[in-house]
């Protein structure tokens, strides 16, 4: 059973928050904490306001979000870690090696699908990454019993 999962992303400004607040949205009903990071968070932060936008235009609320590097303590407090491409699984193993075999893919579940950073692309590239996150973590909380 998960407990505490996080979600990786660069900045932690744009897809890790998305996804967090998502994901935390879908386990609502769960005893499961949600949190996010970045590799090289720009910290103390909020979202990016195109990310932002994307995720109010939709019903969700995302003001009060702020940025957080991750740390090897985060990761050791982690049960599972979901990464928005290849390189942050080993950017993270980096870190922390003790973390192998609990770092995935968001987009694991849809052909192991790498979810590009939209940072400075456009409201476009914002929409689309925001589809692609809604798509792995509808997959992920399905697999998460809920």
């Amino acid at each position: 059973m998960f407990r505490n999962i996080l979600v990786v992303c660069v900045g932690n400004i744009c897809r890790s928050p998305t996804a967090e607040l998502l994901l935390r949205n879908a386990l609502a009903t769960s005893t499961i904490a949600v949190t996010s990071a970045g590799l090289s968070a720009r910290v103390g932060e909020a979202m990016e306001p195109s990310a932002r936008q994307v995720l109010e235009d939709r019903g969700h609320c995302a003001k009060a979000f702020k940025a957080r590097q991750i740390t090897p303590d985060i990761v050791n407090e982690s049960d599972l870690i979901l990464v928005m491409e290849k390189q942050h699984v080993t950017q993270v193993l980096k870190m922390a090696s003790h973390a192998r075999g609990k770092v995935f893919l968001l987009g694991k579940w849809q052909g192991e699908r790498e979810i590009q950073d939209p940072y400075r692309q456009g409201k476009a590239a914002f929409i689309h990454a925001h589809a692609l996150i809604e798509d792995a973590v509808c997959s992920w909380a399905q697999r998460l019993g809920h």
